[in-house]
């Protein structure tokens, strides 16, 4: 009998897949991962009450249940990371950083030399031999945040959610009487919980008013900080007037926003980007070949053309993509099959 740790968020997804694994008759330990504990701006932290649902799943399963703690390296690697992007003027994605640096690694690593076979998370995806394949569910496909997993961490894990759909889930749940049955989906940053990115980054750095400037050149408001800003954003710019503007671009030097009512200007020059920090999981692409792009969580497909540049990669796209962003992640597909990708590092 093979031995599965399944780290267990106390969520629903997590303890279904807890639920079939013990049911396909693996031996399944489950683990709670101890990322993040500080409540922020107000906003209490929700590890309590997940830790108390993941041990209350187990217990309905039977199963023994852990605690590993990472607070230390999810400091490290996924929030000191996430900061100095956004003050460098990035948009870095944390579950991506999460995902890379502590399920499908730390988690990985502890498991095994705890003496598992095989780890398991609750993530809607499927893996084949080390290559990693989109969901059934093509709406809960989570994939994008799993490029910069390695193929050895694949060939380890399972996902046994990738052929269901989120009610499919929701029903298992209830027929295996866990309760997270009807607990809901988690929102925010991943771990700390529902509390908005400016909210999350006032916490770490001082951020002083700037000037919001349109395409014309003129100055048309004040921003609060513009670390707190991203491309193709529309709410929050405080700009009065009935019209609504877009952010197209920031400069962090003279902490400027610029701005345009034109949503068209969100995908002038959209049609190709180079990406930096690159990741593939199995083999490279080939340059030539037709693949796809993903350039933001649940953002359509994109044919696109490939062809490296040094250490990068220059990414030709088969028409624009709204709103492009530095420091964003943009994943390579081909055929189902996710490759990996990289960082937009520029126009």
């Amino acid at each position: 009998m093979k031995t599965v740790y399944v780290g267990m968020s106390g969520g629903v997804d997590s303890s279904v897949a807890a639920a079939l694994l013990q049911r396909a008759g693996y031996r399944v330990v489950g683990v709670y991962m101890k990322n993040w504990t500080q409540d922020v701006a107000g906003v209490a932290c929700p590890w309590r009450q997940d830790l108390a649902d993941a041990r209350a799943a187990a217990a309905v399963l039977d199963i023994p249940f852990q605690v590993f703690d990472f607070q230390a390296e999810y400091k490290q690697h996924v929030v000191d990371v996430m900061v100095a992007e956004y003050q460098a003027g990035r948009t870095p994605n944390p579950d991506v950083l999460c995902n890379q640096e502590i399920k499908f690694k730390l988690f990985w690593q502890a498991a095994k030399a705890a003496g598992t076979d095989l780890i398991a998370t609750g993530h809607y995806a499927r893996t084949v031999d080390g290559r990693l394949l989109a969901a059934a569910d093509t709406a809960k496909d989570q994939t994008y945040f799993l490029y910069r997993v390695s193929a050895e961490a694949l060939r380890d894990t399972l996902f046994p959610l990738g052929e269901l759909t989120k009610p499919e889930v929701r029903r298992l749940a209830a027929k295996f009487g866990l309760p997270t049955a009807t607990k809901p989906d988690s929102q925010g940053i991943c771990f700390v919980g529902e509390v908005g990115i400016k909210e999350f980054l006032r916490q770490y750095v001082q951020a002083e008013p700037g000037p919001v400037v349109e395409a014309t050149g003129a100055t048309i408001g004040q921003h609060d900080g513009a670390i707190f800003y991203t491309i193709g954003q529309r709410h929050g710019l405080g700009i009065g007037g009935g019209r609504p503007f877009y952010v197209t671009g920031k400069d962090m030097a003279t902490n400027t926003v610029y701005v345009t009512d034109d949503p068209a200007d969100l995908e002038r020059a959209g049609d190709h980007f180079t990406l930096e920090q690159l990741h593939w999981i199995n083999e490279p692409p080939v340059a030539g070949q037709p693949y796809q792009v993903r350039a933001r969580y649940r953002a359509a497909l994109i044919d696109a053309r490939l062809r490296p540049v040094g250490d990068r990669w220059y990414v030709q796209l088969s028409r624009p993509e709204r709103a492009l962003s530095p420091g964003q992640s943009a994943v390579i597909l081909q055929d189902g099959q996710t490759l990996g990708g990289g960082i937009i590092s520029s126009f």
